[in-house]
């Protein structure tokens, strides 16, 4: 069945341009046509990231969900956690069409979409039907034409407050002009201290503290890790997301796609976000909880990313590749390390190539 659903949607959806496609498969989805791939639960797989209980490791990034149309549809294919957004304020259309490019040689994806979504109030409105016990996170950004950015990240945490599980600030995208300036240490220390406050405050109305998330890019010099690292340290921040897509055009076979502008992602993006996040980790100390991003396609991969100081590990656009059998088959391939390392927990192997990642070139 499995690989039957891999088929299907290669050589089905690929028949359509990529937006396209997209569409259908979040309709199938909320259809319910899509079978549930799931593996059976495993406690250890399971680990408490953030004060949250996540029942396994491989969670759907955000950019596939952006409305919140199918959180738990995604859940139930064997995602443990699912993300959606990056949620703004008012809604927008994004970027113009042709937006989304597929590298078939490469396995990857350039999109430039600009964070397209129906904005705050539809997505809440999903939100509030879904489970309360459901692992949703928001990713939450700022309007392309906003006046204040900040204060949109914090319209946000206020907005999604009741319904989020966690929260994702995303200034990486390299879609929105300007907004991966707030990476910048003086611009991250004003986002992080307006949004951590209005958690803050929102957790003592709620009476629960809901973690907050930052995702950055992975093309990052070293001295903007440092400074990265710095500013999260000095706030009492739950944890990072790295990485998002990147710029680079390194190696990849399709070069008449590759002179399309946007951020890459998929199986290129493998070694150069694990970099990162090697280094990220080694900025930080073992305590902050990462979620790793980038390339996974297998379980290799999302052990690797544990390997290189991931707690958590997500994913999107090798599904493209592989079908919506994918997050079961690196969970059951998760569970199967577990029994052939006689691990008594997946956590056991974080960290065991942090040297090796973190010295490779980024």
């Amino acid at each position: 069945m499995i690989d039957a659903l891999k088929l299907l949607s290669r050589s089905g959806l690929f028949l359509l341009d990529p937006e396209t496609a997209h569409g259908m498969s979040v309709k199938a989805l909320k259809s319910g046509l899509v079978p549930s791939c799931a593996a059976p639960g495993d406690p250890r797989l399971s680990q408490e990231i953030a004060g949250l209980t996540f029942p396994n490791p491989i969670g759907m990034a955000a950019g596939y969900d952006k409305n919140a149309e199918v959180p738990e549809a995604l859940l139930k294919i064997g995602f443990g956690f699912t993300e959606i957004g990056t949620v703004t304020p008012r809604p927008q259309p994004g970027n113009d069409k042709p937006r989304i490019f597929r590298l078939v040689e490469d396995q990857a994806v350039i999109n430039r979409l600009g964070f397209n979504n129906e904005g705050h109030g539809a997505a809440l409105a999903r939100l509030q039907g879904c489970s309360r016990q459901a692992l949703i996170g928001v990713n939450i950004g700022a309007n392309k034409d906003s006046a204040d950015r900040i204060g949109d990240y914090v319209a946000g945490i206020r907005t999604f407050y009741p319904v989020a599980r966690y929260f994702t600030a995303n200034i990486s995208s390299p879609n929105t002009p300007g907004l991966r300036d707030l990476q910048a240490r003086e611009s991250l220390a004003a986002l992080l201290a307006a949004v951590l406050e209005a958690r803050d405050e929102e957790a003592r109305k709620n009476a629960k503290r809901v973690p907050v998330f930052l995702k950055i890019a992975p093309d990052l010099t070293e001295e903007g890790m440092d400074d990265i690292a710095a500013e999260v340290l000095a706030h009492d921040l739950d944890g990072l997301i790295v990485s998002n897509t990147t710029l680079a055009r390194d190696g990849l076979k399709d070069q008449r796609q590759a002179k399309e502008t946007g951020g890459l992602s998929g199986r290129p993006l493998f070694g150069k976000s694990t970099a990162v996040l090697a280094r990220m980790r080694k900025r930080v100390g073992p305590a902050l909880p990462i979620i790793g991003v980038g390339g996974v396609h297998s379980a290799d991969t999302a052990a690797e990313k544990i390997r290189a100081g991931a707690d958590l590990v997500q994913l999107y656009s090798c599904m493209v590749y592989e079908g919506p059998g994918l997050p079961g088959r690196i969970v059951r391939g998760l569970s199967e390390l577990c029994d052939r390392e006689q691990l008594a927990s997946i956590r056991d192997i974080r960290d065991s190539r942090l040297d090796y990642w973190a010295a490779r070139n980024a």
